[in-house]
């Protein structure tokens, strides 16, 4: 992974724990229901941010590697699971 993608990565991940963190204190001080809701679904947009980040690096490092040395069938299979489990 390139050092440009990792920090990116990382920023985000910091990003996230902020956020929950956050959403923690609001249910600790019982805050309106809708509010926390928002910010829940800030946190799983954050994520899902993340996810896209990872999966690009992943697609252009191993999947090409895969596909470059003769494991088409294995990289087809990752983001064949990968597709599902994202839209379940």
């Amino acid at each position: 992974m390139e050092q440009k993608t990792k920090q990116q990565l990382t920023n985000r991940l910091h990003r996230i724990k902020g956020q929950v963190e956050g959403l923690e204190r609001m249910v600790g001080v019982e805050k309106y229901c809708p509010d926390v809701i928002v910010q829940s679904l800030s946190v799983c947009e954050s994520l899902k941010g993340f996810n896209r980040v990872l999966l690009e690096n992943h697609i252009r490092e191993h999947v090409s590697h895969q596909i470059k040395h003769g494991k088409t069938d294995k990289a087809v299979e990752e983001l064949i699971r990968i597709y599902k489990l994202n839209n379940r």
